[in-house]
């Protein structure tokens, strides 16, 4: 009898436990993030290919407005001129390294820096983790190379998240440094708004005007590039797999009935 006492008080207070859970985590303003908006990519599809100029776009996006914070340590300077990419020219990828000051060790032994080549890979923004939480109220901003395979709906969440920073609703208990983003899990975000308004980027003539959501789809286009840098290699060859597949079946079942054309069944 002590025993089944004990064991209803222990599941009562497991559920009064929970219940106060749960009440505090509603008036801390812990939410589920909003589903993705769906957008439309040109990447998708059996067919679907990156469009040249809107990945040289979001390289664009990347680098004045996400590379203060965001590194890409898994990128070379040299995969932006390479097939399936950017493809940049030759001469427009030196020129792009070149404008990037990496950490190298001068004939002396000092640290020391010096103009990136095609063979180095992004820099990161900042030494070392404590010094990015430093700068970023103790949030460590994500590395970028592979973030849109880290997360679910990749695409669609990182172009929501980009867009979707508004004002708080007036119930909405926003804690000191953190900005409201619906689309982020519990709402809250550190990282600031990075696209603050149109023009923020100036692209060359004949691209489209760089208004905020134009952006963020440019660099949500670059970002899918950078974690899956062979999609259109793998896609090709999954197109010629089906194919072959098809003219073998076709001729096993030619061969099949032409070996069997004589026998009784």
């Amino acid at each position: 009898m002590t025993m089944k006492l004990n064991l209803l008080l222990a599941a009562a207070l497991t559920l009064g436990l929970a219940g106060a859970a749960l009440a505090s985590e509603e008036e801390s303003g812990t939410f589920e993030p909003k589903h993705p908006q769906q957008q439309q990519w040109v990447w998708e599809g059996v067919f679907g290919k990156f469009d040249r100029q809107q990945l040289q776009r979001g390289y664009q996006v990347y680098k004045e407005v996400c590379a203060a914070c965001h590194g890409m340590h898994l990128l070379s300077f040299r995969n932006l001129s390479q097939p399936g990419g950017p493809e940049f020219t030759e001469a427009q990828m030196k020129a792009i390294a070149a404008s990037f000051q990496v950490p190298t060790i001068d004939d002396n032994g000092e640290a020391a820096q010096r103009p990136g080549t095609p063979a180095d890979r992004f820099p990161a923004p900042y030494p070392n983790e404590k010094a990015a939480r430093a700068a970023n109220g103790n949030a460590l901003p994500p590395d970028l190379s592979v973030i849109i395979k880290a997360r679910h709906d990749g695409s669609n969440y990182t172009y929501s998240l980009l867009t979707g920073y508004t004002d708080a609703p007036s119930d909405f208990s926003l804690l000191p440094g953190l900005n409201y983003n619906p689309y982020f899990a519990g709402h809250q975000i550190a990282m600031p708004a990075p696209l603050v308004s149109d023009g923020q980027v100036t692209w060359p003539e004949g691209n489209p005007a760089a208004t905020k959501d134009q952006m963020a789809k440019d660099v949500v286009a670059f970002l899918t590039w950078a974690s899956e840098p062979k999609l259109e290699e793998r896609k090709e060859l999954g197109v010629k797999v089906m194919i072959f597949l098809i003219a073998l079946s076709a001729l096993l079942y030619l061969a099949y009935r032409r070996l069997w054309r004589d026998v009784d069944h």
